[in-house]
């Protein structure tokens, strides 16, 4: 299959990278440093063993992309208003368009803007950065799970699991509704606090009242995805998270990097929307909710 990558920043450059390098057709989308990729390459210096692409295929208008069979989002979710416009060329009939993005709602939104387009989340865990033009630095972890929203054809969705498998990437078809809840037990709490509180994830949980919490505000997220009508998810979830943080590379996440660089947070899909599914299903997220004020003050400055 042909990929498209729309968003070739930490996520996007990162995975479209590795499909690249075991042979997949790959076509990346790049906005500030398609000139300096174009000369350049691209790079992944990563834990699990660097790499160069000295000649990607690499576009600064999706207009000029050829349609390909996969594209992969990862897009920062507040440009979600251009998603329309830039997939448009990319599409076949049959195209499966991944939302790597974090927060819930994202299908949804989309879906209604694309009514025929076949849609899947892509639900990334992995450390990774994009600091510097052409350069995606990988710390820690890199697994990503699938969840078909809309696609008719599963099969399609496998094949795109077994590419990434083949490329290196330990990948796995999730249900879908469970797997963004699940992805959501760590992003809210941590992606917030680590702004709030300017500080790395190694630092909240070395600290017990914010390791207090950190898994205070899962269990309100794990409350809540129960009462959304998620079954395959409890408390232990919640410590499980704790342990692999405890346990990966020092992390400053994807909303702390947005906010240090004074760029727009995702609070949308991130807080206020999974917020306000909490309350129409009854449980609501008291100490989310006081983050979430607390990252709209911040960002408003």
């Amino acid at each position: 299959m042909t990929y498209a990558v729309i968003g070739t920043g930490a996520i996007g450059g990162y995975y479209g990278s590795k499909l690249a390098r075991c042979g997949q057709e790959v076509h990346f989308l790049l906005h500030s440093d398609y000139r300096y990729v174009l000369a350049h390459g691209l790079q992944v210096n990563s834990c699990d063993g660097s790499f160069h692409l000295p000649h990607p295929f690499v576009y600064n208008d999706s207009s000029t992309m050829p349609p390909c069979d996969v594209v992969l989002v990862g897009l920062k979710s507040v440009n979600n208003h251009l998603l329309p416009s830039l997939l448009k060329p990319l599409l076949k009939p049959s195209t499966l368009v991944i939302l790597i993005q974090n927060g819930l709602g994202l299908e949804d939104d989309l879906q209604k803007q694309m009514p025929g387009v076949a849609l899947a989340a892509g639900l990334a865990f992995i450390c990774s950065a994009k600091t510097e033009p052409g350069t995606v630095n990988h710390q820690c972890y890199g697994y990503i799970n699938i969840g078909n929203y809309s696609c008719p054809d599963q099969a399609i969705v496998d094949k795109v699991v077994a590419d990434f498998r083949t490329a290196g990437v330990d990948a796995n078809a999730v249900e879908y509704h469970e797997a963004r809840w699940k992805k959501a037990v760590w992003n809210m709490p941590f992606n917030g606090m680590t702004v709030a509180l300017q500080a790395q994830t190694d630092h909240l949980l070395a600290h017990p009242s914010t390791r207090q919490l950190i898994l205070s505000q899962m269990l309100e997220v794990i409350r809540a995805a129960q009462a959304c009508g998620v079954s395959n998810i409890d408390a232990t979830f919640a410590d499980k998270m704790i342990y692999n943080t405890e346990h990966m590379t020092p992390y400053s996440p994807s909303m702390k990097l947005d906010y240090d660089y004074r760029r727009p947070m995702e609070i949308d899909y991130l807080y206020t929307r999974p917020l306000q599914m909490a309350r129409q299903a009854g449980s609501p997220m008291p100490q989310l909710e006081m983050l979430e004020a607390e990252l709209l003050f911040m960002q408003q400055q």
